[in-house]
């Protein structure tokens, strides 16, 4: 399967929130609980630093997506953070390296030197596992610093690259 990554543009809207809302309905990996709308949708991604999708090269369906942006502020503000997200059925592809190393070759080009996660879910074993074969450091564990949509409780796992 061709993927192209490439910046998302306003036609692939609609495929972006059936992907990011997917991912948010699960409630096991992203943190936000509310579905983004086209509105709202439309303002977020327009905020980031930088947001791409991963298209299908035949057909030109939306497999993916992640949004960059700075992680902090002022003296701390070489310091990026992203979120990945991929269609359901099309998860194990590798997409998410796709777009998690395209991520790394544009940090540097919007002047971020470090890519950090704040939030990875303890559980959620396949991105814990690319992270750590593209060269990122876990930095310790958040005991119960993740809720989720069940209400239970899980750990979370910063990790963090240089880019």
């Amino acid at each position: 399967m061709g993927i192209i990554i490439r910046p998302y543009g306003e036609t692939d809207l609609p495929e972006m929130l059936e992907i990011w809302n997917e991912i948010v309905e699960e409630g096991v990996a992203f943190p936000q609980e509310e579905a983004l709308t086209l509105e709202s949708g439309r303002e977020f991604f327009a905020a980031q630093t930088y947001t791409a999708v991963a298209q299908e090269e035949e057909g030109g369906q939306v497999l993916g997506l992640y949004i960059l942006h700075p992680n902090n502020i002022g003296r701390c503000g070489h310091i990026c953070n992203a979120s990945y997200g991929v269609r359901r059925e099309c998860r194990g592809k590798h997409i998410g390296e796709k777009l998690v190393l395209d991520c790394i070759e544009k940090g540097p080009q919007y002047g971020f030197q470090i890519l950090q996660f704040n939030a990875v879910v303890a559980t959620n074993v396949h991105a814990r596992h690319l992270y750590e074969r593209l060269g990122f450091r876990q930095l310790g564990t958040i005991p119960g610093g993740f809720r989720r949509k069940d209400g239970t409780y899980v750990d979370i796992c910063p990790y963090y690259r240089t880019l």
